[in-house]
């Protein structure tokens, strides 16, 4: 009955239907960045849908750069399934797109990640900067860059 009643529908409403029910799970995640200490360089965000290459590597999270600006940056995802998601963030001096570090492998540059996770002696771990996206909500957080 249900298939018959489908196909009776045009096929610009029954598109329409559908559009409307995957847009409704579709989430979208904007982060906050402050503590950014100057304009020169740029803001990377990094969103990461698991812990491979977190918080360093991002060449397997979705990563937006946009100029810095002190009094704030917004790094922005639209369109994301539901899922458990975490954020890294580094402010890039130099343009070589990732967070330096001195021999000891401690961060040059300021970095931040999302829940504002900031463990001493290590890099934070994915459940400490994880988050969770459900039923298609929008999330705001607010990450702070330090060094």
């Amino acid at each position: 009955m249900l298939s018959r009643t489908l196909s009776q529908l045009p096929l610009s409403l029954f598109t329409l239907l559908v559009a409307a029910q995957t847009d409704a799970v579709a989430a979208d995640i904007v982060i906050n960045v402050s503590g950014i200490s100057e304009a020169r360089g740029s803001i990377g965000c990094a969103l990461f849908p698991d812990s491979r290459g977190f918080p360093m590597d991002n060449s397997g999270a979705r990563a937006v750069w946009l100029p810095a600006d002190p009094k704030g940056v917004s790094c922005r995802y639209t369109g994301l399934p539901d899922g458990t998601y975490a954020v890294s963030v580094s402010h890039d001096l130099n343009g070589n797109r990732r967070t330096d570090t001195n021999f000891l492998g401690i961060p040059t540059e300021a970095w931040g990640v999302s829940n504002n996770a900031r463990p001493t002696m290590r890099a934070p771990r994915f459940d400490e900067a994880a988050f969770k996206v459900a039923g298609g909500q929008s999330v705001t957080l607010d990450v702070r860059l330090a060094k």
